[in-house]
């Protein structure tokens, strides 16, 4: 009886122990397999984090090579806003971006147009004796009548005579100025005229009233201006007789002769 009861007691030990054995098996198995899905998750993980990264790559790279702005981009002077952060200085932004405009306005438009030739109508003639006696200068102020500038040319065309037959007083080389005037509407211009040489035996004659013309810009233009003499009239020597060039002032030397 004692062998068959410690018999017994030895088989169930064995049996113990086999189950022992078998549970910490099966717990390392359950362990392992949890360690492997873990390890599994995190490769997931990793690949999904790698394929958001490539993802944002590209979507950087398509933004940078397009030009248009990112978040991180500082605006480029003169142009849109540039990708990567650096600062663009010559207008252009991005790989594609547009150029800024170097073209400045005009700061005003022209005002070298050239005007006119003063016309007949535009101008109004009169004379004054020179302060000096005898008379043997008169000067002549031609004003701009019109509503809107005109350029005066050259020198007055007188004849003190018929103006059909009158000689044209000859004009004084000297007395031209550097360029035409301009005479703006109420401006004057002047011309002073040698009408004799102030000796007692000149051929002269009394001038009452005589014409002049003035130039076009192909020559002589179409009418005459009849201007009043200065009261008592003009002793005037034809053959001496010259003109200077229309001036905005008399000039001392210029306009003597």
């Amino acid at each position: 009886m004692r062998t068959h009861h410690k018999s017994t007691v030895l088989a169930a030990a064995a049996i113990a122990a086999l189950s022992l054995g078998l549970t910490a098996c099966g717990g390392d198995t359950d362990t392992g397999a949890k360690d492997a899905g873990s390890a599994s998750s995190s490769s997931e993980a990793g690949a999904a984090d790698k394929g958001t990264g490539a993802a944002a790559g590209t979507a950087d790279q398509t933004a940078a090579k397009s030009g248009s702005g990112s978040t991180g981009g500082a605006t480029a002077n003169g142009g849109s806003t540039a990708t990567g952060g650096s600062t663009a200085t010559g207008g252009t932004s991005g790989g594609s971006g547009t150029k800024g405009s170097t073209a400045g306005s005009t700061t005003g438009s022209s005002t070298g147009a050239k005007t006119s030739a003063c016309a007949y109508g535009d101008i109004k003639v009169t004379a004054a004796k020179a302060d000096e006696v005898p008379t043997e200068h008169i000067v002549l102020t031609a004003t701009n009548t019109s509503g809107s500038a005109c350029t005066l040319l050259d020198y007055p065309l007188i004849a003190f005579g018929p103006i059909q037959t009158a000689k044209d007083v000859p004009a004084v080389a000297k007395s031209k100025p550097a360029a035409p005037v301009v005479l703006k509407p109420g401006a004057p211009a002047y011309a002073n005229v040698r009408i004799a040489l102030g000796g007692t035996h000149e051929n002269t004659k009394v001038v009452k009233s005589f014409n002049v013309n003035l130039f076009a810009a192909a020559g002589p233009a179409e009418g005459s201006i009849v201007v009043k003499a200065p009261a008592g009239g003009l002793a005037v020597d034809e053959a001496a007789a010259k003109t200077g060039y229309w001036t905005e002032q008399l000039r001392n030397g210029a306009d003597e002769f």
